[in-house]
């Protein structure tokens, strides 16, 4: 661990540590490195990199988000690792969200006496609720106690994410007797699901709560929810991370991961509780079937940018690139599809968490990204003439896409508060950088994850012109724009107030 970052000894995970981050003063505007392609990186971190200079060094690298994952690591690991991602874009010359990704139900078998099995195809195989000693080849304990009351004779269990898939022939008390149809190694604590869904684990559970203190304790900018079912479940989380934020007076986004069958039915409630979704396709793919998934991507992509909500497409993205120096053309075409889409993020899990080639990766899937962007036409969007809105502020910014898009802009402005017009901007397709200017931080934060958005710090500015002068300034300065050039800004008079667009203004360049 890098000798600036304070340890805090965490007494037990109900007393957290009361704190705030100190930033460095940075000018007005001085943010560098803004990533040239549109759509937006999420790179998890893990052992393979754990220091602020692998962390800055990917940040340069065009990473946008930084998953920290709950389901490994204590809580002090998580605090350590939000300070290194803090320091490394201070030293990268551009912020990036921080999203805490929960662990969720442990659906799960337990442990072998020799760390693992070899399951024959034909043979019996029991998951025992009660058993306490530790598995062999016949019979296993569970962490997930509720299963003998969650199946029937004639489900199907697939285990390890889908490799190994056991039919139930009987449930007897607390356990589940199965045929192994599709045989294979089992090691230690592998995932269970049910084909088609139907497991009653909650979404949130005890450690859930306790992560959502430490998140909030390093005022994370997104918190993800693993194994939703429907709004409720994410109603729920948000009323939690409000309460244990509070005192910091910050409002995390929301994640829903899209996990479960049973989500599926409920897309849109869940999207309405949420700020965006990501499509986790390793869980939802044992469940739901590999084949249904690629369409299902597109299907949540779709409503997430219609509904308002930005969308990650995450899973095995550049599994190849965990142990291989370079991706398989399959993984190319994988995250160009997720690109062309209309994604708002690409994600990394394992590759950059636990692989061999964390930074190779990232540069990798930021050239993948930049490429597919080149090769997409791009127009407003076939839906964009017939949305309506009622607001003053959505109609701004509807107002400066299509203006932006005839006149051949070469950039938008938006100055932000709040970052919801600049959210509302990126929900369509248009080829024009959208620069979005706040004096929040953690507004520019939250941004980061939005497609073809760029946020910039700014200072708080209460003067409608002299907040346009240095918006010019600031465009020409970094050669976004030249005499001659077009560019539309929007802002709201009076300016600071959330909501406020009422304002949007067509300058060329002198």
């Amino acid at each position: 661990m890098p000798n600036f970052v304070p340890r805090l000894f965490l007494q037990s995970r109900t007393s957290l540590p009361q704190f705030r981050f100190n930033y460095l003063k940075r000018d007005s505007m001085m943010e560098t490195n803004i990533p040239r392609h549109a759509t937006k990186i999420v790179a998890t971190l893990g052992p393979a990199s754990n220091t602020v200079e692998l962390i800055e060094k990917m940040i340069r690298a065009k990473v946008s988000v930084v998953r920290l994952n709950f389901s490994h690591g204590t809580a002090q690991d998580h605090i350590d690792r939000a300070m290194m991602v803090r320091e490394a874009a201070r030293r990268a010359g551009r912020e990036v969200a921080i999203m805490a990704d929960l662990q969720g139900p442990k659906i799960r078998v337990g442990k072998f006496a020799e760390g693992k099995v070899f399951l024959e195809p034909g043979a019996k195989f029991v998951l025992d609720g009660e058993r306490t000693e530790l598995g062999d080849v016949s019979a296993v304990g569970l962490d997930y106690k509720e299963l003998p009351q969650d199946v029937k004779a004639g489900d199907v269990l697939l285990l390890n994410d889908g490799l190994i898939m056991l039919t139930v022939d009987k449930v007897v008390g607390e356990a589940v007797h199965t045929t192994v149809n599709l045989g294979g190694e089992l090691s230690n604590n592998k995932g269970i699901n049910k084909k088609g869904g139907g497991l009653t684990a909650p979404a949130l559970t005890a450690k859930d709560m306790e992560d959502i203190k430490t998140a909030m304790s390093f005022q994370a900018d997104y918190v993800a929810v693993s194994f939703p079912q429907n709004a409720t479940d994410m109603e729920m989380a948000r009323q939690l991370c409000n309460v244990a934020a509070a005192e910091f007076k910050h409002k995390p986004g929301m994640i829903a991961k899209i996990e479960r069958a049973e989500a599926i039915p409920h897309l849109e409630s869940i999207l309405k509780a949420s700020d965006g979704i990501m499509v986790a396709r390793g869980d939802l793919a044992v469940e739901v079937g590999n084949a249904a998934v690629p369409a299902l991507q597109k299907r949540m992509i779709k409503m997430a940018r219609a509904m308002d909500k930005f969308a990650i497409t995450a899973t095995q993205m550049m599994e190849s690139m965990i142990s291989a120096p370079m991706p398989t053309r399959a993984e190319v075409s994988d995250v160009a599809n997720a690109v062309l889409d209309g994604t708002d993020a690409v994600m990394l899990s394992a590759e950059t968490a636990s692989g061999k080639y964390p930074l190779e990766t990232v540069q990798e899937m930021s050239r993948i990204c930049e490429a597919a962007e080149k090769a997409e036409h791009v127009e407003l969007d076939g839906g964009f003439t017939t949305k309506s809105t009622t607001r003053i502020d959505q109609t701004i910014a509807m107002g400066a896409l299509f203006t932006a898009h005839h006149l051949g802009a070469k950039a938008i402005v938006a100055l932000t508060d709040s970052g919801s017009t600049p959210l509302w901007m990126s929900r369509h397709r248009i080829d024009v950088p959208i620069y979005a200017l706040t004096p929040r931080i953690a507004t520019q934060r939250k941004m980061a994850i939005y497609r073809n958005v760029r946020p910039l710090l700014v200072a708080t500015i209460t003067d409608r012109d002299s907040a346009l002068t240095q918006a010019e300034k600031y465009l020409k300065k970094r050669g976004i724009v030249k005499t001659g050039d077009v560019y539309a800004i929007t802002c709201g008079e009076p300016m600071g107030a959330p909501g406020g667009t009422n304002m949007l203004k067509i300058c060329r360049v002198g």
